[in-house]
């Protein structure tokens, strides 16, 4: 079953995609999946019409522990203004040890007439090393800068 709605959703994907022109850069926030801190530095470069790189940083503990994640997505438009986005990457992690991990990302996000971009999305993460292998998911809020 989870294969045919796999299938499905990429054949859908496939023949939806619309060029649009998403921002070059962006920086600022997302809140809800920093390490410890519950927020991330994020910055978005374009790196064609619909697809982008993010890296995050996310610091924790007095700033003792750290969080880094880089992700590759592909970005499609829903409505004027209102893109969903999906995407997977990886990160390195420093809680009690360095780790690192494997992400994914699905999200839908709000391009302002202003220079402002609002997501919401849900990221996966499967943590290998650092005393514990394990799997994390969290929600984001993130508002950002577009330049």
């Amino acid at each position: 079953m989870k294969k045919i709605i796999l299938t499905l959703a990429f054949i859908i994907a496939v023949f939806s995609v619309n060029a649009q022109d998403i921002s070059e850069n962006a920086i600022g926030l997302r809140i809800g999946g920093g390490n410890g801190a519950g927020g991330e530095i994020s910055y978005q470069k374009a790196l064609g019409n619909n697809n982008r790189l993010e890296v995050d940083l996310g610091l924790g503990n007095d700033f003792s522990d750290f969080k880094a994640t880089g992700l590759y997505q592909w970005v499609w438009d829903l409505e004027e203004r209102f893109n969903w986005y999906a995407g997977f990457g990886a990160g390195l992690v420093s809680d009690v040890d360095l780790a690192i991990f494997a992400a994914g990302v699905i999200g839908i996000e709000y391009n302002f007439s202003a220079p402002i971009l609002l997501s919401l999305d849900y990221r996966p993460e499967i943590v290998i090393g650092g005393g514990s292998n394990n799997i994390n998911s969290n929600f984001g809020l993130g508002v950002r800068y577009q330049f």
